[in-house]
């Protein structure tokens, strides 16, 4: 699997949050290990009026799109915003926080797709967009 084999909807959310240069988008398919979500599409913004932009931008490409969330936690000045589209949640972190939660060790069951910023050479450091299994060569360089 790979970025363009993704559903729509988190590419839409995956493109308006690097349109505001979140840092470091993941996706992990929980298809496997969840039933509440089949997705959670993470990033981080540098400062808490870059993640609002990003959570505000996300929402409103979805909604372009006719998807709304179901459920929205966090907003002014915090540092974790939680936007619960059903099969996908979107977790948009400070810095700070996606270091001190750490959803992808929490949930390194889960395949990965890091998706590559804009203009990144995909053979860089991440993963390039390509979906990691958990054992795989990828897994033990995302964490710390």
């Amino acid at each position: 699997m790979n970025l363009e084999k993704l559903r729509p909807e988190l590419r839409w959310a995956i493109d308006a949050a690097q349109d505001k240069k979140a840092q470091n988008v993941s996706v992990l398919d929980l298809s496997q290990l969840s039933a509440f979500s089949q997705y959670f599409v993470l990033c981080s913004a540098s400062s808490t009026p870059q993640l609002e932009a990003v959570s505000d931008a996300i929402e409103e490409r979805l909604k372009q799109h006719g998807v709304r969330p179901a459920h929205r936690e966090g907003r002014h000045g915090a540092e974790w915003v939680l936007l619960d589209y059903g099969r996908f949640v979107i977790h948009i972190f400070s810095e700070r926080a996606r270091l001190y939660y750490d959803l992808e060790r929490l949930w390194r069951a889960a395949p990965r797709l890091d998706i590559p910023a804009p203009g990144e050479d995909s053979s860089g450091p991440r993963s390039g967009g390509s979906l990691s299994s958990p054992g795989g060569p990828d897994s033990e360089t995302a964490q710390p």
